[in-house]
């Protein structure tokens, strides 16, 4: 039997309901949740992702700031920008979009910003509580994204054999960290792991973020597990109108036929990183108007 699609945008839309009315809470106690995006430079992609963070802020009922900047902006301005964000108590949330021009160190500029702030959770202080399993930081928007779908299909995490193919920063790792602060046996695989297939094959829940078209099959995974597919990927296709179609890190024909529950790319975990970033972004309003009560 084919597997059953785990919806990411009726996830999503649930998710983003959830805020609004979180938000409006927070508004009529004279706390309007604010998020700042920062642009640097012209990039096509970056400029759509902005686009869509700025609409869904908009419609969650919060007060948005997009602040795009030429791609010759110096570090030291980009950092003094920082700082002013970081000083507004208007704005509860800071995003700098990813990438940043090659001049601009972009460690740098994320470690300025107060963790409590820090809504894309990347700042090292973050880093270090997601680690330790404190969760009174912030996640990254991804990895936190797909525990929200896991959640909301009653997917046991809990002692759940989970193998993540990919290593990276912004997903793989905090994807591992989050799993084990839910009590899974995790395997982290990545581009030097040896008999991938051996690994990929015991996994309960299989998270593919590698960022390399269709490569993960279904003779890789084992039957009846849950496969979640964070890869997005622009591959040639001249029968598409654009000239190319988008597709996972998971081949999905083969796949679907042997796992139980699995994600579409699109339409998958892709919609909840801004659900997340939202959620994210009014709990540390949350936070703030709390400490305000204390102060």
């Amino acid at each position: 039997m084919p597997a059953e699609l785990i919806d990411g945008v009726a996830i999503a839309r649930d998710v983003r309901e959830d805020v609004a009315r979180e938000a409006a809470t927070l508004v009529a106690q004279g706390i309007r949740p604010g998020l700042a995006v920062v642009l640097v430079g012209d990039d096509p992609a970056s400029a759509v992702y902005v686009r869509a963070k700025g609409k869904a802020t908009e419609e969650a009922g919060m007060h948005g700031e997009t602040i795009r900047l030429p791609a010759e902006t110096s570090q030291a301005d980009l950092l003094s920008l920082v700082d002013r964000l970081n000083a507004d108590e208007t704005i509860h949330g800071i995003l700098i979009q990813s990438p940043l021009p090659k001049h601009i160190d972009y460690q740098s500029i994320i470690a300025r910003l107060k963790p409590e702030k820090d809504v894309d959770g990347f700042h090292p202080v973050n880093a270090g509580k997601l680690l330790i399993g404190d969760r009174s930081g912030f996640a990254p928007c991804t990895p936190a994204g797909v525990m929200e779908m896991l959640r909301r299909k009653s997917v046991a995490v809990k002692g759940a054999e989970c193998v993540i193919v990919g290593r990276s920063t912004i997903v793989g790792r905090p994807m591992a960290a989050l799993m084990i602060q839910d009590d899974a046996t995790v395997t982290v695989c990545h581009s030097k792991t040896r008999d991938l297939a051996s690994h990929t094959r015991r996994a309960d829940i299989l998270v593919a973020a590698i960022g390399r078209p269709r490569f993960i099959t279904g003779d890789m995974v084992r039957p009846g597990a849950v496969v979640i597919d964070v890869g997005i990927n622009r591959v040639s296709d001249s029968r598409a109108k654009q000239g190319y179609v988008l597709v996972g890190d998971v081949d999905f024909p083969s796949t679907c036929e042997v796992a139980s529950l699995i994600t579409p790319v699109p339409g998958g975990v892709g919609p909840m990183t801004i659900a997340m970033l939202l959620k994210n972004t009014v709990r540390a309003a949350t936070m703030a108007g709390r400490l305000g009560h204390r102060q």
